[in-house]
């Protein structure tokens, strides 16, 4: 089933304009969401063809079954309770019925979670970024040489430097564990390459250093420590940041680069919003979804906060969360048994008793 045949159908209970728009904070460059309900035709409904969800390919445009819908919204769904609080000049379409289902209903103290709880991984999230953003890490990738040290004195030097500076290769060292030590071993130096030793790594894909057998009377040269922790460390930091380049949104990741405040302002306009949002719900018992600051957020989005100024707005607000959900008079959980009620008198009526 497709989004064309829900409306040659006559199948959707509510259309709305969503995100930017519904929330006051659009510009001439916002995208028009669409959310909306709808019911299946009853034999579809009854039969095993139930559809829970259906989207258009770029997913701006989204309808839930009358059922997800109460579902989620039962679950204090933060996009589902926000298609059920849209202003009344983003409603495109709506069956009486749904006036039947009223936010009051369904807001309770699990919106912390949520609202507060998915702001909060927004703003790991946008911590993770800003790391990123300050911190590339260059293409050519480093092997585990990199992370091998020679002791000299009272310190150390890394081995490339001490090979180097000594005259001497890799290829040609042999390597024997110390009992007792972890990452440390005595290193031996073959000038006549005759004792066939393995090297510090046999390739530079190598994920360990290389271990040789080495005569009893020959004495080590130096010892080396491979602090294989920072080496692995390194190895999924690589792996997480050049992921990350390659699904990254180019355009949204430029505009932060002009900006030059080192996070996803846009991003992070919204969490504020919504932790402004979930504030709103524990003061008031009430979910309003079109913000008052305006100017304020658009001024996070454009990047003029800096990083540390958004980060303190969004502990101040997680803190006077916690204080106003500690007071707040919502239930714990909606009223699972009465909303469920209010779902069946719907489907009552949209397929007869």
């Amino acid at each position: 089933m497709t989004i064309s045949d829900l409306k040659n159908k006559n199948l959707i209970l509510l259309e709305t304009i969503s995100g930017s728009r519904s929330f006051g904070l659009a510009t001439e460059n916002s995208d028009t969401d669409i959310r909306g309900v709808y019911y299946l035709p009853k034999e579809d409904f009854f039969g095993l063809n139930y559809i829970p969800q259906i989207s258009n390919e770029t997913n701006d445009i989204t309808y839930y079954e009358i059922g997800r819908f109460v579902e989620l919204l039962q679950k204090n769904n933060p996009n589902i309770l926000e298609v059920l609080a849209s202003p009344e000049d983003c409603i495109q379409h709506k069956n009486p019925l749904m006036d039947l289902l009223k936010p009051e209903d369904f807001l309770s103290k699990l919106c912390k979670d949520t609202f507060a709880g998915y702001a909060i991984s927004q703003i790991k999230k946008a911590k993770g970024l800003n790391k990123k953003i300050l911190n590339p890490i260059d293409k050519e990738r480093k092997s585990i040489l990199d992370f091998c040290y020679v002791l000299q004195n009272q310190g150390s030097i890394q081995l490339k430097k001490w090979l180097s500076e000594n005259g001497k290769v890799q290829e040609q060292c042999g390597l024997v564990s110390i009992d007792n030590t972890k990452g440390m071993f005595a290193l031996f130096y073959d000038e006549s390459r005759d004792l066939n030793y393995k090297g510090t790594i046999q390739n530079e894909e190598a994920n360990q250093v290389s271990v040789s057998s080495v005569p009893k009377e020959e004495k080590p040269v130096a010892y080396l420590f491979c602090n294989l922790d920072a080496y692995s460390t390194y190895c999924k930091d690589y792996r997480e940041y050049w992921k990350w380049v390659s699904e990254r949104n180019e355009d949204r990741y430029n505009v932060n680069q002009t900006h030059g405040q080192n996070y996803d302002s846009k991003n992070m306009m919204h969490t504020i919003r919504l932790l402004q949002s979930c504030e709103q719900i524990f003061k008031t018992n009430s979910l309003q979804i079109r913000v008052e600051n305006r100017d304020e957020l658009l001024d996070i989005k454009a990047g003029n906060w800096s990083y540390e100024a958004v980060m303190q707005k969004a502990e101040n607000l997680i803190k006077s969360i916690e204080h106003y959900h500690s007071v707040s008079t919502l239930p714990e959980n909606p009223d699972l048994e009465k909303t469920t009620r209010i779902l069946v008198e719907i489907r009552e009526q949209l397929y007869g008793s």
